[in-house]
Protein backbone atom coordinates (compact mmCIF):
# COMPACT_ATOMS: atom_id res chain seq x y z
CA UNK A 1 0.00 0.00 0.00
CA UNK A 2 1.64 3.32 -0.89
CA UNK A 3 1.59 6.18 1.18
CA UNK A 4 -0.87 8.25 -0.63
CA UNK A 5 -3.70 5.67 -0.65
CA UNK A 6 -4.27 4.82 2.96
CA UNK A 7 -7.47 6.25 3.57
CA UNK A 8 -7.95 5.68 7.83
CA UNK A 9 -10.10 5.47 10.33
CA UNK A 10 -8.63 6.43 13.85
CA UNK A 11 -10.46 6.40 16.97
CA UNK A 12 -9.63 7.56 19.57
CA UNK A 13 -7.57 10.24 17.07
CA UNK A 14 -8.16 13.40 18.61
CA UNK A 15 -5.61 12.94 21.65
CA UNK A 16 -2.57 10.76 22.20
CA UNK A 17 -1.55 7.73 20.30
CA UNK A 18 -4.85 8.07 18.14
CA UNK A 19 -3.49 12.08 17.47
CA UNK A 20 0.15 10.84 16.44
CA UNK A 21 -1.04 8.22 14.03
CA UNK A 22 -3.53 10.53 12.44
CA UNK A 23 -0.58 13.15 11.81
CA UNK A 24 1.94 10.77 10.55
CA UNK A 25 -0.64 9.27 7.79
CA UNK A 26 -1.33 12.78 7.26
CA UNK A 27 1.88 13.82 6.75
CA UNK A 28 2.74 10.69 4.53
CA UNK A 29 0.07 11.83 2.05
CA UNK A 30 -2.99 9.66 3.31
CA UNK A 31 -6.00 10.50 4.38
CA UNK A 32 -7.86 9.99 7.80
CA UNK A 33 -11.17 9.88 9.78
CA UNK A 34 -10.93 10.82 13.60
CA UNK A 35 -13.39 8.93 15.56
CA UNK A 36 -13.79 10.70 18.67
CA UNK A 37 -15.78 12.07 21.69
CA UNK A 38 -13.84 15.35 22.00
CA UNK A 39 -15.56 17.61 19.81
CA UNK A 40 -13.52 20.47 20.57
CA UNK A 41 -10.00 18.70 19.70
CA UNK A 42 -11.29 16.79 16.86
CA UNK A 43 -12.32 20.03 15.01
CA UNK A 44 -9.33 22.09 16.00
CA UNK A 45 -7.05 19.09 14.26
CA UNK A 46 -9.29 19.38 11.14
CA UNK A 47 -8.75 23.06 10.58
CA UNK A 48 -5.03 22.42 11.24
CA UNK A 49 -4.49 19.44 8.74
CA UNK A 50 -6.64 20.25 6.18
CA UNK A 51 -8.93 18.64 3.58
CA UNK A 52 -7.54 15.00 3.68
CA UNK A 53 -8.99 14.71 7.43
CA UNK A 54 -12.51 14.36 8.79
CA UNK A 55 -13.62 14.08 12.22
CA UNK A 56 -17.20 12.59 13.44
CA UNK A 57 -18.21 12.24 16.86
CA UNK A 58 -18.32 8.86 17.39
CA UNK A 59 -18.78 6.71 20.38
CA UNK A 60 -17.08 3.14 20.03
CA UNK A 61 -19.75 1.62 22.10
CA UNK A 62 -22.45 2.77 19.69
CA UNK A 63 -23.21 0.37 16.69
CA UNK A 64 -25.01 3.25 14.86
CA UNK A 65 -22.18 5.92 15.63
CA UNK A 66 -19.30 3.66 14.11
CA UNK A 67 -21.72 3.00 11.32
CA UNK A 68 -22.86 6.57 10.61
CA UNK A 69 -18.74 7.23 10.68
CA UNK A 70 -17.56 4.51 8.46
CA UNK A 71 -20.42 6.09 6.05
CA UNK A 72 -19.07 9.60 6.18
CA UNK A 73 -15.40 8.56 5.71
CA UNK A 74 -16.35 6.59 2.56
CA UNK A 75 -18.79 9.34 1.07
CA UNK A 76 -15.60 11.59 1.46
CA UNK A 77 -12.81 9.75 0.34
CA UNK A 78 -14.35 6.36 -1.48
CA UNK A 79 -13.22 3.59 0.82
CA UNK A 80 -11.57 2.66 3.76
CA UNK A 81 -8.27 0.63 3.87
CA UNK A 82 -6.66 0.97 7.03
CA UNK A 83 -8.31 1.32 11.04
CA UNK A 84 -6.12 1.58 14.04
CA UNK A 85 -8.62 1.31 16.88
CA UNK A 86 -6.52 3.92 20.15
CA UNK A 87 -9.82 4.31 22.16
CA UNK A 88 -9.43 3.65 25.20
CA UNK A 89 -9.76 4.32 29.13
CA UNK A 90 -7.46 3.12 32.08
CA UNK A 91 -8.81 2.57 35.66
CA UNK A 92 -6.80 1.96 38.70
CA UNK A 93 -8.80 0.12 41.29
CA UNK A 94 -8.40 -2.86 43.45
CA UNK A 95 -11.12 -5.53 44.23
CA UNK A 96 -10.92 -4.84 47.50
CA UNK A 97 -9.85 -1.38 49.27
CA UNK A 98 -10.60 0.34 51.81
CA UNK A 99 -13.21 2.04 50.03
CA UNK A 100 -14.77 -1.19 49.44
CA UNK A 101 -15.17 -3.65 46.30
CA UNK A 102 -14.58 -2.98 42.72
CA UNK A 103 -17.57 -1.65 41.47
CA UNK A 104 -19.12 -4.05 38.77
CA UNK A 105 -20.37 -1.09 37.16
CA UNK A 106 -16.48 0.50 36.67
CA UNK A 107 -15.44 -2.91 35.28
CA UNK A 108 -18.22 -3.18 32.54
CA UNK A 109 -17.54 0.44 31.38
CA UNK A 110 -13.88 -0.26 31.07
CA UNK A 111 -14.64 -3.75 29.30
CA UNK A 112 -17.36 -2.17 27.29
CA UNK A 113 -14.99 1.02 25.53
CA UNK A 114 -11.59 -1.43 25.74
CA UNK A 115 -12.52 -4.36 24.64
CA UNK A 116 -16.33 -4.37 23.19
CA UNK A 117 -15.52 -0.59 21.52
CA UNK A 118 -12.88 -1.91 19.34
CA UNK A 119 -14.21 -5.11 17.95
CA UNK A 120 -17.27 -3.01 17.33
CA UNK A 121 -15.26 -1.14 15.00
CA UNK A 122 -13.66 -4.49 13.34
CA UNK A 123 -16.46 -6.08 12.60
CA UNK A 124 -18.14 -2.68 11.05
CA UNK A 125 -14.95 -1.77 9.07
CA UNK A 126 -14.29 -5.38 8.15
CA UNK A 127 -17.63 -5.24 6.22
CA UNK A 128 -16.63 -2.25 4.36
CA UNK A 129 -13.17 -3.53 3.43
CA UNK A 130 -14.29 -6.42 2.24
CA UNK A 131 -15.76 -4.69 -0.84
CA UNK A 132 -12.01 -2.85 -1.84
CA UNK A 133 -10.09 -3.76 -4.72
CA UNK A 134 -7.20 -5.96 -3.64
CA UNK A 135 -3.68 -5.54 -4.36
CA UNK A 136 -1.34 -7.72 -5.79
CA UNK A 137 -1.02 -9.81 -2.73
CA UNK A 138 -5.15 -9.89 -2.98
CA UNK A 139 -4.87 -7.47 0.28
CA UNK A 140 -8.26 -5.24 0.90
CA UNK A 141 -7.21 -3.70 4.04
CA UNK A 142 -5.35 -3.34 7.61
CA UNK A 143 -6.36 -3.15 10.74
CA UNK A 144 -4.33 -2.23 14.39
CA UNK A 145 -5.31 -2.68 17.19
CA UNK A 146 -3.79 -1.02 20.67
CA UNK A 147 -3.41 -3.31 23.49
CA UNK A 148 -0.85 -2.58 26.35
CA UNK A 149 1.88 -4.64 28.23
CA UNK A 150 -0.96 -4.91 31.08
CA UNK A 151 -2.32 -7.82 28.69
CA UNK A 152 1.08 -9.37 30.13
CA UNK A 153 2.13 -7.85 33.34
CA UNK A 154 -0.64 -6.40 34.50
CA UNK A 155 -0.03 -4.49 37.83
CA UNK A 156 -2.33 -4.32 41.10
CA UNK A 157 -5.40 -2.41 40.60
CA UNK A 158 -5.55 -3.23 37.03
CA UNK A 159 -8.06 -5.84 36.90
CA UNK A 160 -10.45 -4.09 34.78
CA UNK A 161 -7.89 -2.44 32.38
CA UNK A 162 -5.66 -5.68 32.13
CA UNK A 163 -9.01 -7.89 30.87
CA UNK A 164 -9.72 -5.32 28.47
CA UNK A 165 -6.53 -5.30 26.60
CA UNK A 166 -5.49 -8.83 27.19
CA UNK A 167 -8.99 -9.59 25.46
CA UNK A 168 -7.76 -7.17 22.51
CA UNK A 169 -4.36 -9.49 22.37
CA UNK A 170 -6.48 -12.64 22.48
CA UNK A 171 -8.80 -11.72 19.49
CA UNK A 172 -6.18 -11.08 17.10
CA UNK A 173 -5.26 -14.21 16.02
CA UNK A 174 -8.46 -15.61 15.02
CA UNK A 175 -9.95 -12.79 13.56
CA UNK A 176 -6.76 -12.78 11.78
CA UNK A 177 -7.10 -16.14 10.00
CA UNK A 178 -10.99 -15.21 9.40
CA UNK A 179 -10.28 -12.22 7.81
CA UNK A 180 -7.29 -13.78 5.71
CA UNK A 181 -9.83 -15.13 3.76
CA UNK A 182 -10.92 -11.31 2.17
CA UNK A 183 -7.68 -10.18 2.36
CA UNK A 184 -8.03 -8.33 5.38
CA UNK A 185 -4.59 -8.15 7.76
CA UNK A 186 -5.63 -7.65 11.66
CA UNK A 187 -2.55 -7.02 13.97
CA UNK A 188 -2.12 -5.17 17.69
CA UNK A 189 0.36 -3.11 19.21
CA UNK A 190 0.95 -3.63 22.96
CA UNK A 191 2.51 -0.31 24.23
CA UNK A 192 4.15 0.24 27.48
CA UNK A 193 5.04 3.69 28.96
CA UNK A 194 4.08 6.14 26.83
CA UNK A 195 3.79 10.16 27.93
CA UNK A 196 0.58 10.65 26.70
CA UNK A 197 -2.01 13.72 28.19
CA UNK A 198 -2.35 10.92 31.04
CA UNK A 199 1.90 11.43 32.34
CA UNK A 200 1.31 14.77 31.23
CA UNK A 201 -0.57 15.59 34.54
CA UNK A 202 1.92 13.76 37.08
CA UNK A 203 4.78 16.01 38.61
CA UNK A 204 8.29 15.40 37.43
CA UNK A 205 9.48 13.41 40.32
CA UNK A 206 6.69 10.58 39.09
CA UNK A 207 7.79 10.98 35.25
CA UNK A 208 11.33 10.32 36.11
CA UNK A 209 10.65 7.36 38.37
CA UNK A 210 8.44 5.91 35.39
CA UNK A 211 11.07 5.77 32.69
CA UNK A 212 13.90 4.71 35.06
CA UNK A 213 11.58 1.39 34.89
CA UNK A 214 12.13 1.29 31.66
CA UNK A 215 15.88 -1.12 31.03
CA UNK A 216 16.57 0.78 27.90
CA UNK A 217 16.32 3.46 26.87
CA UNK A 218 15.23 5.30 30.09
CA UNK A 219 12.74 7.54 28.92
CA UNK A 220 9.13 7.72 28.49
CA UNK A 221 7.77 6.30 25.21
CA UNK A 222 6.71 8.97 22.11
CA UNK A 223 3.19 8.42 20.89
CA UNK A 224 5.48 9.62 17.32
CA UNK A 225 6.76 6.03 18.14
CA UNK A 226 3.74 4.33 18.15
CA UNK A 227 2.48 5.93 15.11
CA UNK A 228 5.83 4.93 13.12
CA UNK A 229 5.02 1.18 14.24
CA UNK A 230 1.81 1.66 12.67
CA UNK A 231 3.14 3.00 9.49
CA UNK A 232 5.67 0.07 9.72
CA UNK A 233 2.69 -2.70 9.76
CA UNK A 234 0.86 -1.17 7.18
CA UNK A 235 3.36 -1.07 4.60
CA UNK A 236 4.95 -4.72 5.64
CA UNK A 237 2.33 -7.23 4.18
CA UNK A 238 3.91 -10.06 6.32
CA UNK A 239 2.82 -8.72 9.58
CA UNK A 240 -0.20 -10.21 10.22
CA UNK A 241 -1.99 -11.90 13.44
CA UNK A 242 0.66 -10.86 15.87
CA UNK A 243 1.29 -8.64 19.08
CA UNK A 244 3.64 -6.16 18.89
CA UNK A 245 5.08 -5.00 22.29
CA UNK A 246 6.44 -1.59 22.35
CA UNK A 247 7.54 -1.03 26.02
CA UNK A 248 12.22 -0.71 25.85
CA UNK A 249 11.75 -4.18 27.22
CA UNK A 250 9.90 -3.50 30.52
CA UNK A 251 8.32 -6.12 32.13
CA UNK A 252 5.81 -4.81 35.19
CA UNK A 253 6.25 -5.07 38.76
CA UNK A 254 3.50 -6.00 40.51
CA UNK A 255 3.10 -2.68 42.24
Amino acid sequence: MKEHEVVAVVTGGASGLGEATVRKLIGQGGKAIIFDVNDERGQALVEELGQNVLYARVDVTKEEEVATGLEQAIAAFGKINVAVNCAGIADASKVISKRGIHALALFEKVIAINLVGTFNVIRLVAEKMQHNEPNEDGQRGVIINTASVAAFDGQIGQAAYSASKGGVAAMTLPIARELAEIGVRVMTIAPGLIETPMFASLPEPARTGLAQMTPFPKRLGKPSEYALLVESIIHNGLLNGEVIRLDGAIRMQPR
